[in-house]
């Protein structure tokens, strides 16, 4: 049977896009390959846990260094599973460099063979970037198969040009499960509804930051008149600052950290999604095609080499303005807000794009197709 090792930053019950897509890839091949994972413990102690069947091996890290875990044990787990384990395919999750140093040293004595999946370049560590612009191109080098998220970020990638042909395209999924509409969420979702009677209701969730764009939803409200509410949920680092920018104008509010339940109340009640992310720090934007699950249009902007622009498409699932133009922003969301009809037409829409590409039927499906070429 064939073997597969899968190399993310981390893994359950650690919540990231890369964990999740890795947890997805690891659920679609249970019943086909052996597997193990190695990655980062949550804390300094190395752990050897056994989730959903799988071996995983946490390594305790001692300290992060912009954004980069560092780990003293991580070497010798990773020689110690290539040795014992033997697998035929390493699946490494990019970026990720400090591991990615041991496997170029380490694959080099081995059969293993690597396929990356190429979730981001690095683009907020700039520096960082340059300096392990050579150890990204000899990791793309050496691998057998990449495999991207979406077709237009492959395409833009600067480190991946020169690989076209070694490229496959596997749009990360849904969690259809946590996004199930059950009795409370319904409940909740009336009550949302209930509150905000004679509005147009507006929803964004991301963490915040600056490349999430929250900045320029809030300046888009100026140009909205007061039958709009925004709810903006989340937190992060900006918190305070934009609640400071929003503090005169009561179309907006904050919600904070919310649970699965109070989520999926919104994304049910609301009316239209503003996803008013800037840059390529978000590679594909899996909220995104959640709210787009519950059949509503999405705003955006627009994004060169992002993800974004091919989950939701322009004048079809939802509309697509000038990146980092408020006013073009809430001009889209007023041409939704005065038609519900087209919102209708768009929700649908949205839906189906969803339902197509993005649930994880879908996504084992292209798993398994790709594993029985290789």
């Amino acid at each position: 049977m064939l073997k597969v090792l899968h190399v993310p930053n981390y893994y359950k019950p650690h919540i990231g896009g890369i964990e999740q897509t890795c947890h997805d890839i690891v659920e679609s091949l249970k019943d086909q390959v052996l597997q193990k994972v190695i990655c980062f413990s949550e804390d300094k102690k190395t752990k050897y846990q056994i989730i959903d069947d799988i071996d995983v091996v946490k390594c305790g890290v001692w300290k992060k260094m912009m954004s980069q875990s560092i780990s003293f044990s991580y070497k010798k787990e990773l020689k110690k599973i290539l040795k014992d384990f033997n697998p035929d395919y390493m699946i490494v999750h990019f970026p990720n460099p400090f591991v990615i140093h041991y496997i170029l040293k380490l694959i080099k004595r081995k059969r293993t063979k690597l396929l990356v999946w190429y979730h981001a370049d690095i683009v907020k560590q700039k520096i960082v970037g340059w300096f392990f612009k050579g150890q990204t191109k000899r990791l793309l080098s050496k691998a057998e198969h990449i495999i991207c998220t979406s077709p237009l970020y492959s395409e833009a990638s600067d480190s991946l040009k020169k690989f076209q042909d070694k490229i496959t395209i596997i749009p990360s999924c849904i969690n259809e499960e946590r996004l199930r509409i059950t009795e409370e969420v319904k409940v909740k979702a009336e009550a949302i509804r209930n509150d905000n009677l004679g509005k147009t209701i507006i929803f964004a969730v991301g963490r915040h930051v600056e490349y999430k764009g929250l900045t320029y939803l809030i300046e888009a409200s100026k140009y909205l008149n007061d039958s709009y509410a925004i709810y903006i949920a989340g937190q992060g680092p900006m918190t305070e600052a934009l609640k400071k920018q929003a503090k005169d104008d009561f179309k907006i509010s904050f919600l904070g950290k919310i649970d699965d339940v109070s989520l999926n109340a919104w994304y049910l009640a609301m009316d239209i999604y503003a996803f008013p992310s800037i840059t390529k720090n978000e590679a594909f934007g899996l909220s995104l095609a959640e709210a787009m699950y519950f059949a509503h249009p999405a705003v955006t902007f627009t994004i060169l080499g992002s993800g974004v622009n091919y989950v939701c498409l322009n004048k079809e699932t939802g509309l697509e303005v000038e990146n980092k133009n408020a006013k073009a922003f809430a001009k889209a969301l007023n041409q939704f807000g005065l038609d519900a009809t087209l919102r209708n037409e768009y929700g649908a829409a949205a839906r189906k794009r969803v339902e197509d590409n993005f649930t994880f039927d879908k996504f084992k499906l292209n798993v398994l197709t790709f594993i029985s070429k290789l």
